[in-house]
Parts: structure tokens; C-alpha cells; sequence
């Protein structure tokens, strides 16, 4: 598979851009790899600036539930772009957007559109601090929330970890407030909350955390968690970024039968543009800006284009929609675990719907973050053969494959024959 022209345009990238990129991952550096220059996106395939075709399982980060360039997102950005690209007012698009993620999800009586699920759940942050008068928060390791600084610290090995940033530039005093707990420990949530009595503003997680990779969590672990903040008149917080109208019409919430008092949403509805949305109760989404005393604004948000295409998108996530893909994940779940199976790699799958994550040095997956330096190497080498074979899959261990509703039957089988190729290859 020749790779000249991405090679060339990833050198000129680099002497542009930091590492090339505009996000880390895509550097491909965790693959040991070179990236490839996406050119364009058609249904469930892209290709690169080489002519290139692969079956897409990156699905640009969640967002194209759809798949690449669906008519009808396409021509509903179209004919809003015709009208104007932004207003930095009030418009249209941004009401019917909000109509319909209120009317799906049973917690979302109003809802705030910002421009990314950073800036949503650093806007989530600041409500829950405002409407509490608390400072603290929690978070859990394993879960991703952005890269605020607040939000960016380190977590310890099973005990609560207080103001250890995790990056160089967040400074102690950004994250002196942020209590960072391992995931499915009830112990240390009720030992953290006893620690700091009164001062916990709000807990904050991924109901299923997708970040690194997919942990998916004991129900009642999360009902421990709604039960806890209720009686400690602290805000539960579920970062629905990747799974809000990714895994049923109401997320996570749906699922789960546990409503968050605030949500946080994004990729889904902004239909593969920019955005980001809390979610919530009117009686605490009212503590906003210009109605409460908790300021947020956004020159770009509620962007026409964005709301246009994240409207169009949710039009065609209907029942049967649904079950199209959970059946299209299912196969796939089926396939990958026929790979290792053919090949006796020791690994496992995870899914939910249509995410998974392929996890290999494990028979099970885990529901914690652990590690494994080994099957990160092991995955490389993986990652590689199906590139070879024309599957594009993220560029990390710890990413998560998305199933689209363009994806066909056939595409998940030639996955299956490429993994299974691509295993045997790296074994």
C-alpha cells in the first residue's frame, strides 16, 4: 500500500503544526506508524491522499453515526450555509436542535449549546460549584472530560488524590479542588466524600467511559453513585460526550434507568461539526448566564451550521435505527472475537451497541484503566496489518471502534477476514 503522498504532506504538516497534528492521537506515534491524510468520506469508507480506500472505524471520534457525508446532513448544511455561515445571535437551527435533545432525553428540561465536550463539561464544572456553593468535585481515573485544566489531574493508586496535576502547564492550584478515585470503588467515593463533609460540588463521570477504553460499569456501582450524591446534596454529572444518542435515543440515562442532575452531550449533535451542550433540570440550568449569576458564553455557539447538521442527524436515529446498529455491533463483536479465537490470541471485546473495543492481552476486558504495555505492542502490529488490508481503526489501544448506520453486512465481514489476517500476521 503506497503511502508517498501522506509521508509527504505529514512532513509538511510538521513543520507547520505541533507534531503535525491538531490533536495528539492522529500522529499515529502510539502505532509507530504514519498517519494517513484523509482526503474524503463517503458512507463507511474514507480515503487518503494516496487513493487509498478503507472501511472506517474511527468514524471521526463518534460523531458519524451516519456515516461520512450522509445526503441528508450534507444538504441541510448546505442550504443553512446558503443562508449564512453565523450570526452570533439567536437563529432557527439552535431551537430545533434543542427541541429535540429535550424531548429525548427525560433529565434535559433546558439545555446550553457550547462548542466542544471540553468546554461542556467545564461549563457542567462551574454550574454544579455555582448552584452548590461548593468547590470540590470528583472525578474517577479512567475517565476522560476534556482537557480543562481543572480536569486534568492525575489519579492515585486506590486512594483519593488531591492537586497532582497530570500535564505540564496545569498548575496545582487549578486542580487543588479535583479528587481523582479509581472507578467501581464504592469504598473510596464514601471514604472521599467523609474526607471533605459539605465541600463536594458535584461527581463527574462517563456513565461508560470510552476514553481509555471501554469500561464498562457495574450498574450498581453508578446507582451507588446517584444514591450518594442525593444524600449528600452534591450534583451527579454524566459526561454523555461519546454515548449521548450513540448507544439508545437517551444515552446512557436511558439505559441505566438513573437520571444525572446534569449531562453533559456533544459529537452526535453536531452531526460531525463542532459542539458541545449541558443538559439539565431547569431549576439549575437557570443559574446561567443571563437568567442566574454563573457566566458562560460563546461567540460560535449555537452555530447555524452545527445545529442544522446535528438536527438532520438525530432525524434519522429512530427505533429502527437502533436496532440496525445493535445489530451491526453485534456482528462485528462476533467477528473480532472469531479473529482471536481462530488465531488464539489472548484478548477480548467490549461492547456497547454500536462501540467496542478491541482489547488484547486480556480474556476479559476490564473495568478499570490498567495498562497493558503489551497488548499496546501487540495492538500496533495489528493496527498495521489492517491498515495493509484497508481498515482504518483508531490509532491507539485505548480508542474505541464505532459501528455507522452505513456500514453494511459486508463490511463487517471483510473486518473480520482483515483482523483475522492481521492477527496472525502480528502473533
Amino acid at each position: 500500500m503506497k503511502t508517498d503522498e501522506s509521508t509527504r504532506l505529514f512532513d509538511e504538516a510538521k513543520k507547520l503544526m505541533p507534531g503535525g497534528v491538531n490533536s495528539p492521537v492522529r500522529a499515529f506515534r502510539a502505532v509507530h506508524g504514519i498517519p494517513r491524510v484523509i482526503v474524503r468520506g463517503s458512507g463507511s469508507h474514507v480515503w487518503d491522499a494516496d487513493g487509498n480506500k478503507y472501511i472506517d472505524l474511527v468514524s471521526s471520534w463518534g460523531p458519524l453515526v451516519a456515516g461520512h457525508a450522509h445526503p441528508r446532513v450534507v444538504q441541510a448544511i448546505y442550504e443553512t450555509a446558503k443562508r449564512g455561515t453565523t450570526f452570533g445571535a439567536p437563529c432557527p437551527a439552535e431551537l430545533e436542535l434543542a427541541r429535540q435533545v429535550v424531548q429525548r432525553i427525560g433529565v434535559a428540561e433546558k439545555v446550553r449549546f457550547v462548542n466542544s465536550g471540553t468546554e461542556a463539561v467545564m461549563t457542567a464544572v462551574r454550574l454544579a460549584r455555582g448552584a452548590t456553593g461548593r468547590d470540590k468535585i470528583i472525578i474517577f481515573s479512567g475517565c476522560y472530560h476534556g482537557h480543562s485544566d481543572a480536569l486534568l489531574a492525575a489519579g492515585g493508586s486506590g486512594m483519593a488524590t488531591l492537586g497532582i496535576p497530570s500535564t505540564p502547564g496545569v498548575t496545582s492550584s487549578a486542580v487543588k479542588d479535583t479528587i481523582v478515585l479509581p472507578l467501581d470503588d464504592k469504598a473510596a467515593v464514601s471514604r472521599a466524600f467523609d474526607e471533605n463533609k459539605g465541600q463536594i460540588a458535584a461527581v463527574i463521570i462517563e456513565p461508560a467511559p470510552a476514553n481509555a477504553g471501554l469500561l464498562i460499569q457495574d450498574r450498581e456501582f453508578l446507582n451507588f453513585l446517584r444514591e450518594t450524591c442525593s444524600r449528600e446534596q452534591s450534583l451527579l454529572v454524566f459526561d454523555e460526550v461519546i454515548t449521548g444518542f450513540r448507544v439508545a435515543k437517551g444515552g446512557m440515562t436511558e439505559l441505566l434507568g438513573i437520571e444525572p442532575d446534569l449531562m453533559t452531550l456533544g459529537k452526535i449533535i453536531g452531526g460531525g461539526l463542532p459542539v458541545g451542550a449541558i443538559a439539565g433540570p431547569a431549576s439549575l440550568m437557570e443559574e446561567l448566564a443571563p437568567n442566574g449569576p454563573v457566566y458562560q458564553a460563546g461567540t460560535l455557539s449555537g452555530n447555524p451550521l452545527a445545529m442544522a447538521a446535528g438536527a438532520a442527524t438525530l432525524d434519522l436515529l429512530d427505533d429502527e435505527a437502533y436496532d440496525k446498529l445493535e445489530g451491526l455491533g453485534l456482528k462485528l463483536e462476533e467477528e473480532m472475537k472469531n479473529a482471536l479465537a481462530r488465531t488464539g490470541v489472548r484478548g477480548s471485546v467490549a461492547r456497547l451497541g454500536s462501540v467496542l473495543w478491541l482489547c488484547l492481552g486480556r480474556h476479559t476486558p476490564p473495568r478499570v484503566h490498567e495498562p497493558d504495555e503489551e497488548g499496546a505492542r501487540l495492538y500496533a502490529g495489528v493496527h498495521a496489518g489492517l491498515l495493509e488490508r484497508g481498515v482504518y481503526m483508531a490509532p491507539s489501544a485505548y480508542e474505541v471502534a464505532f459501528v455507522s448506520l452505513a456500514h453494511t453486512e459486508e463490511d463487517i465481514a471483510r473486518i473480520g477476514s482483515a483482523l483475522f489476517e492481521a492477527l496472525k500476521e502480528a502473533a
